[in-house]
């Protein structure tokens, strides 16, 4: 019965993201306690704190997926950052190198990429975080840039390797090439 409820969730957010989550399927297949497990990650890395606060958020998230994948789980986040109401710009000029801290998205962004490699002005950037949105920010933002790479991993680990894509940014579009 619980394998089946899963089942049937996974296959609704497949459906509301045109995502292929396959890999979802294998792993509650294998395990309903693993699929339960799974279903409940996103309430770590769902988390976004303070509603205005969704562009650092989404820019935490973006980096945190592109440090770990470049094909249909970057662009996952990417659509469910514009129906939050995210600047598909502000996410294209991420995509592109191009991120800045008078951005909130940008923020968000290059506080997760210093906070992956720990860079030395991760704390630098926490604290503007922690300035414009208060300390449940900080807190969304690094269980952003902490989760973001576990459903790629988790995708490649299970033998669901795709290629590459181009990322879709509203009307624009950003090829991202594996390094």
């Amino acid at each position: 019965m619980l394998k089946s409820i899963l089942h049937s969730s996974t296959t609704k957010f497949e459906k509301q993201y045109n995502y292929d989550a396959g890999y979802m399927h294998q792993i509650i297949d294998a395990s309903t306690g693993a699929g339960l497990r799974l279903g409940l990650l996103p309430m770590l890395s769902q988390y976004q704190g303070p509603r205005a606060a969704k562009d650092v958020w989404a820019g935490a998230a973006f980096a945190s997926t592109l440090d770990g994948d470049c094909g249909s789980c970057a662009q996952l986040i990417v659509d469910q950052a514009v129906e939050l109401g995210v600047e598909p710009f502000e996410l294209e000029q991420c995509a592109k190198g191009e991120a800045r801290t008078d951005s909130d998205c940008g923020l968000g962004f290059l506080f997760a990429q210093a906070a992956i490699i720990g860079a030395p002005n991760v704390l630098e950037l926490r604290d503007e975080i922690v300035r414009r949105y208060g300390e449940k920010a900080a807190v969304a933002v690094s269980f952003a840039a902490a989760c973001g790479r576990i459903y790629p991993v988790l995708k490649r680990a299970t033998g669901n390797v795709g290629a590459c894509n181009i990322l879709q940014f509203g009307k624009s579009e950003q090829k991202r090439q594996s390094s």
